[in-house]
Order: C-alpha cells, then structure tokens, then sequence
C-alpha cells in the first residue's frame, strides 16, 4: 500500500513538472510571437550579408512566409526555457539522489546549460557567417543564388543542435568518470582515437565542408581535454573518499 501511495505521489509529481514545463515555454512563446518576424531577420542575417546584391530569400511553399517564423518563435520559445526545464527536472530527481550527488548535479545542470548556450553562440557568429561565404563564393558563374525560407530555418537549427550538443562534452566526461564507467587516465590513452572520431563526428553533423567540419572538430577536442582536465578532481574514487 505505501509503495503504491509513493508511486503515485511521484506520478501527480511528475504531472506537476511536465505542466509547469509546459507553461514555462508557452508564456516565453506568446511573449516573444510578436517579433517572430524580427527573430528570423537575425537568424537569416548571416546568409543575407553573403547573398549577392539584388538577391533575397525565397518561399516556395504558400505558408512558409507564416510557419517558418512561427516555428523559429517556438524553437526559441524552447531554447531559453532551458534553464527552467533543467531545473524542474532537478527538482523532480532530487529527492531520490544523495547529498554528494546533489552538491554536483546542481553544478552540472548549470554549466550543461551555459556550454549549450555556448555552442549555439559559437555556431551564429563564427561558423555561419565561414559556411555561408565559403558557399556562395563556389556558386558557379550564372547560379543565383535563392535559399527557401523554410529549408534555411531547418539548415541552421540542425548546426546549432549539433553545435550545443557538441559542446556538452566536458559534461559527458564528468558524468562518466563521476559514475565509474571511465578514468581520466583511460580518455587520455586513448586520445588518438577520440580525435578521429571527433573528426568524424564533425564530418556527419555538419555541412560537407571543411571549414565546418573543423570548425565543430576542433572545439570538440579542446572541450574533451577540459572535461578530461576536470575530471581528476571529482571521480568515483574521490566521491568513495568523500562519503567516508
């Protein structure tokens, strides 16, 4: 009986979570459709410097002039409730972890969110405006160039989830070391092989490009020997230590 009253508590817990969730990014949603025309002008400002003069962007689909910001809106809508969902998930899974496990979720939970912020920064200002420029300048004599709206949008939030994601390497180590799975003495041995693989990795998340490739390659590497870094200081052996 008590364990099905428990289930229950944590099932109406759960409920309340996933709602609060909910209208955290609904209010964010209606609060910022009023400029879903403004967003998609900064999201497209990075190809639309690179079009050549007289040349715009195109729609080929009746509604795509209406769905592509509205969809832009919500994706941002989602973005910056990040925070929030991170941490109502911490207040639904705190309970159950310990005291240990709590001082370094909490950390975690906020640096995975600033290095995810991170990475879509990195992708609009340094590798967008590389990628966009490499690619029109190979447009053949005589191509115009006229990138659907629609397609674009679904282009650069596909960079900027690999680009996030990317940069959540140092939190992966950590994770991984902190359970055990792993050592920072094991990732340093075998860094030859990571390296390729972050290469590869870059290869398939990216444009077919070189300058994309390495440009999430490279940050790859330097966030795994940060993580690498960082995990000397905190691994099973340590939270062993520290519990005694």
């Amino acid at each position: 009986m008590e364990s099905q009253t428990g289930l229950l508590d944590h099932l109406v817990d759960l409920r309340k979570t996933l709602l609060r969730s909910f209208a955290a990014v609904a209010l964010i949603f209606l609060s910022l459709i009023y400029f879903a025309r403004d967003l998609y002008r900064f999201l497209a400002e990075p190809l639309m410097v690179h079009l050549p003069e007289g040349t715009s962007m195109i729609a080929t689909d009746v509604g795509a002039p209406f769905f592509a910001p509205f969809k832009l809106t919500l994706m941002v809508a989602v973005l910056l409730a990040i925070p929030f969902l991170l941490h109502q998930i911490w207040r639904f899974i705190a309970p159950g972890l310990y005291k240990h496990e709590r001082r370094l979720i909490a950390p975690l939970l906020i640096s995975s969110s600033l290095l995810f912020y991170a990475g879509i920064a990195f992708a609009y200002y340094v590798v967008l405006p590389l990628a966009f420029g490499f690619f029109t300048s190979m447009a053949p004599e005589g191509v115009a160039i006229a990138t659907d709206i629609s397609s674009y949008l679904d282009f650069v939030m596909k960079i900027f989830f690999a680009f996030g994601i990317a940069f959540e390497i140092p939190v992966a180590i950590l994770l991984l070391c902190w359970s055990g799975v792993v050592t920072p003495a094991q990732l340093r041995a075998k860094r030859p092989y990571v390296i390729v693989i972050l290469f590869v990795v870059g290869m398939l998340l990216t444009p077919p490009d070189i300058i994309s490739q390495t440009l999430l390659a490279v940050p790859m590497w330097i966030l795994f020997e940060l993580g690498v870094f960082l995990a000397r200081f905190y691994t099973k052996k340590s939270i062993t230590t520290e519990e005694e």
